[in-house]
């Protein structure tokens, strides 16, 4: 059974740090691409950054540039997404997908979803 499980998520102060897992079971993550996306309450599930399964290719949010780092380990089977100068804005649950196709970049179209991580960034 293909499952994705976030962690890392958790409370810190503006200008902190994180670094999100989002570990694969039931399939290798090296032929999928991942995206990462998040959502605030009210607001629509936005896309944060993704990157390819083909040549590794990544893409940001023009939010997040700069700031965040998406990465992969074949190896753990896990994408991670280092997250720094961490804003208020930033607060949301954290979702990784991915899908088998590098098609959707960072519309939330991808086929399978973890269940999320929350973060939350308040002083």
């Amino acid at each position: 059974q293909l499952q994705l499980v976030e962690s890392g998520g958790g409370l810190v102060q503006p200008g902190g740090s994180l670094r999100l897992s989002c570990a694969a079971s039931g399939f290798t993550l090296d032929y999928y691409a991942i995206g990462w996306f998040r959502q605030a309450p009210g607001k629509e599930r936005e896309g944060v950054s993704c990157i390819s399964s083909s040549d590794g290719s990544t893409d940001y949010a023009d939010s997040v540039k700069g700031r965040f780092t998406i990465s992969r380990d074949n190896a753990k089977n896990t994408v991670y997404l280092q997250m720094n100068s961490l804003k208020p804005e930033d607060t949301a649950v954290y979702y990784c997908a991915a899908d088998e196709l590098s098609a959707w970049g960072l519309l939330p179209l991808y086929d399978h979803w973890g269940q999320g991580t929350q973060v939350t960034v308040s002083s």
